[in-house]
């Protein structure tokens, strides 16, 4: 399945026929250290950015947000803060920091009793339905991947924190998503392991990349052709290259052709993960990876606005940078406050950024 959209000026990456229902992206190797810094600390503060303006818009309609603030075009709450979204980000990457590439399950599974399970309950503000199960069954003494069993596997909340993989994994987009899916097993299965898959591939890519296309088909090549979540994303950004390339096309309009092309009418869960990993693509491929329209599209088509937004604003983050965040909007994120994760209170994602940045040579090349 290839999605190609409106030439760059730089070539895109011509995807090789991999293993049956998979496809392999090559990736140039960077040039240097210091890009990658920026692309990381770019993808990371992306995410806090979307996961904040994307907060007050979680659940809604894009009417309901046009009614309430005409289009958001910036913060629209007097004191912003990230959701579960960025703290469970933080606390993957701090798990990645420790482990790199040997991370395992069984890694996973102790992180989550020592760092949530096995505390007080406190407040969990804004935890997701997969992870209150997931909390739920590693309480009830079940292991991973049986503590996965619930309801609410297929939700997006593997995909948003799926970001951290991607970076330490610069340039290689299966073995980010070989190591999203190990955070995963403990909380997500199926759709949702396969959400987390395309994103932690996609920011892999955006690390050494300078063009969307290849973002879209690392994604692509690391879950199935027929998978829901497959489906979704070439929709999605199929969708965009159309809207794009309509003489007659507004900036709602590009919006309502992804969100249509994406979204189940009448179904009552907007944490789907094949429908908001379609989104923040959508929204990416719309904008064409520039970072400001990129997360605001996403935050305009509501649903689960936060986390659409940032995934979108970890994907363009890394395409473009750090400096391609406006600074009124980078200066606004701090330390999160553990409304979600007590244990994560005082942490700034800009650390992470910094710990997962790639160095030595073998950790920033091309895919496998």
């Amino acid at each position: 399945m290839s999605v190609r959209l409106d030439p760059d000026p730089a070539p895109p990456a011509d995807g090789a026929p991999g293993a049956r229902g998979r496809r392999t992206v090559p990736l140039s190797r960077p040039a240097a250290a210091a890009p990658l810094r920026d692309r990381a600390r770019g993808a990371l503060l992306g995410l806090a950015v979307g996961d904040a303006l994307g907060a007050p818009a979680e659940n809604m309609k894009p009417s309901q947000i046009r009614e309430r603030w005409g289009r958001i075009q910036g913060f629209v709450s007097d004191d912003p803060a990230g959701t579960d979204d960025t703290e469970y980000a933080i606390f993957s990457g701090l798990l990645l920091a420790d482990h790199g590439s040997a991370l395992t399950m069984a890694h996973v599974e102790a992180a989550w009793h020592e760092g949530i399970a096995d505390r007080d309950e406190g407040p969990f503000k804004g935890a997701g339905f997969s992870e209150r199960g997931t909390l739920e069954n590693l309480r009830r003494g079940l292991a991973a991947p049986i503590s996965a069993q619930h309801r609410h596997a297929w939700s997006d909340g593997l995909a948003m924190r799926a970001a951290p993989f991607g970076v330490y994994a610069a340039g290689r987009p299966a073995e980010a998503a070989r190591l999203v899916a190990i955070d995963g097993t403990v909380s997500h299965d199926g759709e949702g392991i396969l959400g987390g898959r395309a994103v932690a591939a996609g920011v892999a890519a955006a690390m050494v990349s300078h063009t969307p296309d290849a973002v879209v088909q690392a994604a692509l090549s690391v879950v199935p052709d027929d998978s829901w979540t497959a489906r979704s994303l070439h929709r999605a950004v199929s969708a965009a290259r159309r809207a794009r390339r309509d003489p007659d096309g507004t900036q709602l309009s590009r919006e309502r052709a992804v969100r249509k092309a994406v979204v189940i009418g009448g179904y009552p869960w907007t944490d789907l993960a094949p429908e908001a990993v379609g989104l923040a693509f959508g929204a990416f491929a719309v904008a064409r990876g520039d970072f400001r329209e990129s997360v605001l599209i996403a935050v305009n088509m509501g649903r689960d606005a936060d986390t659409t937004a940032a995934v979108a604003g970890a994907l363009a983050g890394a395409l473009r940078g750090e400096t391609a965040i406006p600074a009124d909007w980078a200066g606004t994120i701090g330390p999160v406050r553990g409304s979600c994760l007590p244990s994560m209170a005082g942490r700034h994602i800009l650390d992470i950024a910094d710990r997962l940045t790639p160095t030595a040579p073998d950790r920033a090349g091309t895919t496998a």
